[in-house]
């Protein structure tokens, strides 16, 4: 009988003293060149999408394609990329870890190795000198909010300063199907922006078939994804609920939970990043951690670390109820007991390690 082994969850930091450097050198003209199509290309096309869909050009169609593709590249950042790749909230099986890879890849967010690399950092110096991403970079003056809004949301991408992948995801640069997986992006970006438009020439048997699909479920969708993304970096660090005690100012901001498959429930994220679920709370959609949900119920993934009531407790801010709708301990700790359906069990040996 053939064993079939889960592969180690990643870990979420390098040892404590690694002399490994923040940064690895810049990034090259190509790969600058690269992220400014990337960002630009689907950003024009969203900004297009309005007079283009005015009366003609979107049909049926166009909109099965980008919301199926749309589902399957962003559950692959978020189940993929996000808790699995960088924080390790589970452990998957092999051909599950390879999927997570090659479908986050095809969101057009960058390789894994690098993606999960600077997500690492953001972590490690989460709103402080050191973090790629902060909005609060240029201080608190509205101009400076505007400033740090911008850097936070997309003009960090196009500092040529790189994050050193050595340092901050060694156990990625290990694995030989995680680093083909790597090398593949440029062919995974061609296969998600042209397999839209070849099966919306099948489906409409026309050429114009193909060019909406490839315009709607192709360019559009990926520069949604991207902004929905970029919104959690952003504006998830400052607006919002902060319920929970963070090194940093993260926030839940509910508007964008179900775009953005359940990350946008930030502040409860950076409480306990590790965590498999984002949205702790009954009644926080996190449909992220209901797919993590479904996996384990298939056997595909094991040791995942759901949240505990008391945990979460602890890491409340008050004990009072308060103005903006945080709940005390006592409650917490009930309405989890009460509805262990929405608690989940497993092992969470390593929860809340940063």
């Amino acid at each position: 009988m053939t064993m079939i082994h889960n592969e180690p969850a990643p870990p979420l930091r390098p040892p404590a003293g690694d002399a490994q450097p923040m940064l690895s050198g810049e990034k090259s003209d190509t790969q600058s060149a690269l992220i400014k199509v990337a960002v630009i290309v689907p950003l024009a096309a969203l900004v297009a999408a309005v007079p283009f869909a005015w009366g003609w050009g979107l049909g049926w169609v166009d909109i099965g394609l980008a919301a199926f593709f749309y589902t399957l590249t962003c559950l692959g950042v978020t189940v993929g990329f996000h808790r699995y790749f960088t924080h390790g909230a589970f452990r998957a099986r092999r051909g599950l870890r390879v999927v997570l890879a090659v479908v986050g890849s095809m969101a057009v967010q960058g390789p894994v190795i690098g993606w999960v690399a600077d997500h690492r950092r953001h972590h490690a110096y989460a709103d402080r000198e050191g973090d790629p991403h902060s909005p609060w970079w240029f201080g608190t003056t509205p101009v400076a909010l505007v400033k740090g809004f911008w850097h936070a949301h997309m003009g960090w991408m196009f500092d040529r300063a790189q994050t050193n992948a050595q340092r901050f995801a060694p156990d990625l640069l290990a694995d030989r199907d995680i680093r083909r997986v790597d090398r593949l992006f440029p062919l995974l970006t061609a296969v998600t922006l042209l397999a839209p438009a070849v099966l919306g020439g099948l489906i409409t048997m026309s050429w114009w078939g193909a060019v909406t699909a490839f315009f709607w479920a192709s360019l559009v969708r990926v520069a949604l994804l991207h902004h929905v993304t970029w919104s959690v970096n952003s504006i998830c660090h400052m607006i919002g609920d902060r319920p929970f005690e963070a090194r940093d100012k993260s926030a839940n901001f509910w508007p964008l939970a179900i775009a953005s498959m359940g990350e946008s429930w930030h502040n409860s994220h950076h409480a306990d990043p590790t965590c498999a679920r984002h949205g702790v709370r009954r009644g926080q959609i996190d449909i992220s951690a209901r797919i993590i949900r479904i996996f384990e119920m298939l056997g595909w993934v094991s040791k995942v670390r759901w949240p505990k009531p008391e945990r979460l407790a602890r890491r409340l801010k008050t004990n009072e109820h308060t103005a903006d709708g945080s709940v005390s301990r006592t409650e917490i700790e009930r309405e989890l007991t009460r509805h262990p359906e929405d608690r989940w069990s497993g092992d969470d040996s390593r929860l809340g390690q940063e």
